[in-house]
């Protein structure tokens, strides 16, 4: 075999990683309105497509629109009204931090916890991060409420959401602060409480 047919055959067997961004074909998201909620009813079509988990994603879009949200039989439901925009740019801020490698920007990662913190480690190039946000989660596994509306609370705000309120995680609840920034550590005043979202204002 001349050295051209070898090369040939070299390239062939070689993983196209330059053209790995390809296989990352994520579904435009399918909103359909219902009263005062949004129904994502291809959630787990998406999740599918990132390779993770839906509660995840469900949980992280929830964190993205800032509201309140329910996960059933594949179908996910979110209060107030949102437009297939919506959902999309919730999801690309999800594949921005839970899907796409850093360094070399391939979907080829997974998530894993690493003393305690979720990382994100990449298969093609072997390259890991620890993610910055962390979606809510509701396993209630606090005893007792661990926010009640009319209370005070000191809290550090660790992200934003998407109507700009501060977003802060107390136990399972997550936290939205008016007005507050990102980095800040404050006493809020909880005005209400929705399942496990909380809204509040500085104290």
């Amino acid at each position: 075999m001349d050295y051209e047919a070898r090369l040939d055959r070299a390239m062939a067997a070689t993983p196209d990683f330059a053209g790995s961004e390809s296989r990352l074909s994520v579904p435009d998201a399918a909103a359909q309105t219902d009263g005062a909620f949004t129904r994502l009813t291809n959630v787990g079509d998406i999740a599918d497509a990132l390779n993770r988990s839906v509660e995840h994603l469900h949980r992280s879009i929830q964190r993205e629109l800032g509201t309140n949200a329910q996960l059933s039989d594949g179908v996910s439901r979110y209060n107030g009204s949102f437009s297939g925009e919506d959902f999309d740019a919730a999801v690309r801020a999800y594949v921005a931090e839970y899907v796409e490698c850093s360094e070399c920007g391939l979907p080829d990662t997974r998530l894993e916890r690493e003393n305690g913190t979720m990382m994100l480690r990449c298969e093609a190039c072997g390259a890991f991060r620890p993610v910055s946000k962390q979606p809510s989660t509701s396993s209630g596994a606090d005893d007792g409420p661990a926010v009640e509306s009319g209370e005070t609370y000191h809290v550090k705000i660790t992200g934003t959401g998407r109507k700009g309120d501060g977003v802060a995680e107390k136990g399972p609840f997550t936290i939205f602060v008016s007005g507050a920034q990102e980095g800040q550590e404050l006493d809020i005043y909880v005005e209400r409480v929705s399942g496990t979202l909380a809204f509040a204002r500085p104290a």
